[in-house]
């Protein structure tokens, strides 16, 4: 009969629990993109509906190693994320607030005028599909 994974561990020494679940915390802190998308259980198909793309455009996306910051963010969102760019340094971390700071500031107008997020992302996508 198979041992269930919970019990092996429960017979692990203390200090091998610690470690295997630092371990575990670090590996989720880092993934790769397509990871990040499985995480969440979410299939490239799924993902290409929700930004109005291709199955095709998703997968080139996730084998990138090269992507413009408004297209992270946008695969992100699609997600029910938020993007965050942290600069780390010998002495401390930076938040970079430059690219956040253009979407918000959007946002806020958005919202003085009275338009729905949606209604904006309706258009936006419009626009992008009608591009010349």
């Amino acid at each position: 009969m198979a041992n269930k994974f919970s019990d092996l561990r429960a017979k692990m020494p203390l200090e091998d629990q610690v470690r295997a679940a630092e371990r575990t915390a670090e590996l989720l802190r880092e993934m790769s993109l397509n990871e990040l998308r499985l995480s969440r259980q979410l299939s490239q198909e799924e993902l290409a509906d929700t930004l109005e793309s291709s199955q095709s455009s998703i997968s080139k996306l996730e084998r990138r190693e090269d992507v413009f910051v408004s297209t992270l963010r946008r695969y992100i969102e699609s997600m029910g994320g938020e993007l965050d760019i942290i600069a780390r340094f010998p002495d401390g971390s930076v938040r970079i607030n430059q690219f956040s700071a253009i979407s918000d500031s959007l946002r806020e107008r958005v919202a003085a005028a009275g338009v729905s997020e949606s209604d904006v992302k309706d258009a936006v996508a419009w626009a992008r599909r009608t591009k010349p």
